[in-house]
């Protein structure tokens, strides 16, 4: 399948089981018409084939090693790439970023380091990018790790000061969809 089919069919389930219209509040704290809960479909068996398959094929041309982000948002986004990348014959590895280090053991914000040395390649991905915030974060602890960022991905780009923010710390963020893009391709 090409890469437009394959968002086209990932854009379907998005609408049906992860995309909702109201009014509510964000992660962020500012109010939206809508809502978008990706771990819906990212749960889903399909989904998550469609999102490790792109994924992979969006980050085909870096030379990475694995791929991360803050949990809970981005663990089966990671989880899907991770095992899908072992068939395609890229194996990449992944990291989880906690949001609190734990209180025992390594005491660790990162998970998943003892498959990386130190200045390895990673990408980042996260579910949906709104402010940037969390996915700053996640960059931060990951660069602190010592790994070397080289790609931010989001199955959704909002549209709402993200992509800014994270320009502003030097990074492109790379999105499967932006809100219009996946209502449009979603109602083909």
């Amino acid at each position: 399948m090409t890469d437009l089919e394959l968002k086209k069919r990932l854009a379907h389930i998005l609408l049906e089981r992860s995309y909702k219209e109201g009014d509510f509040i964000l992660a962020s704290g500012r109010h939206s018409e809508y809502y978008f809960d990706c771990r819906i479909t990212a749960l889903h068996s399909e989904g998550s084939w469609l999102i490790g398959t792109l994924f992979n094929r969006l980050l085909a041309d870096l030379p990475i090693v694995g791929i991360g982000g803050m949990t809970l948002g981005a663990d089966p986004l990671i989880s899907a790439t991770t095992a899908l990348s072992h068939v395609m014959g890229r194996p990449l590895s992944g990291l989880i970023v906690r949001k609190e280090p734990k209180n025992h053991g390594t005491s660790q914000y990162v998970e998943g380091l003892a498959n990386f040395k130190p200045g390895d390649k990673v990408a980042m991905v996260e579910d949906v990018v709104t402010t940037g915030g969390s996915l700053l974060k996640a960059c931060e602890r990951v660069r602190d790790a010592g790994l070397d960022i080289v790609a931010v991905c989001s199955v959704l780009d909002r549209g709402e000061g993200g992509r800014e923010a994270l320009a502003e710390a030097g990074y492109t963020l790379r999105a499967l969809f932006t809100r219009p893009e996946l209502v449009a391709l979603g109602k083909e």
